[in-house]
């Protein structure tokens, strides 16, 4: 039986997944695929890193752990920041996703927050909110007969 509630959340046991030059562009991309899955209440079964994007995919020692703890069933997805860190190109990526499907797995590359959504005058209506709320006390809204 599985142990995930519908709409994708859950303690879904996920790797994630981040290759890029530099250290510092690495440590930022796995944090993002980190705070996507814990979001989702999905459990980080593993991170792993490459540090050689121009590399074949299946050269990568960190892919290479990845697919092999998916092979296993340690993992059931995989996180990654964005596509450029598993594949040259749209066709590429596309043809990834089927061999993660083919494997049980899923493959999620929009760890990277998308914009947030506004609501036209949002700004003002949070802004008035906040001006009235300055100098609210809850000690004037005590009722009647009721002492703080």
């Amino acid at each position: 039986m599985p142990n995930t509630p519908p709409g994708g959340l859950g303690h879904v046991p996920v790797a994630v997944y981040a290759c890029a030059t530099g250290t510092s562009a690495v440590c930022a991309a796995e944090l993002r695929a980190r705070h996507y899955a814990d979001a989702r209440h999905w459990h980080v079964a593993g991170a792993w890193t490459d540090d050689d994007p121009a590399a074949a995919l299946d050269t990568r020692p960190g892919w290479s752990a990845v697919m092999s703890a998916l092979s296993t069933g340690l993992i059931r997805g995989i996180v990654v920041a964005g596509a450029s860190h598993v594949a040259a190109g749209a066709a590429h990526f596309a043809a990834l996703g089927v061999l993660i499907r083919d494997r049980g797995g899923f493959f999620l590359t929009e760890a990277a927050p998308g914009p947030r959504h506004r609501s036209p005058g949002q700004h003002e209506r949070r802004r008035a909110l906040l001006d009235a709320a300055v100098g609210w006390s809850p000690r004037d809204h005590f009722a009647p007969g009721i002492a703080p």
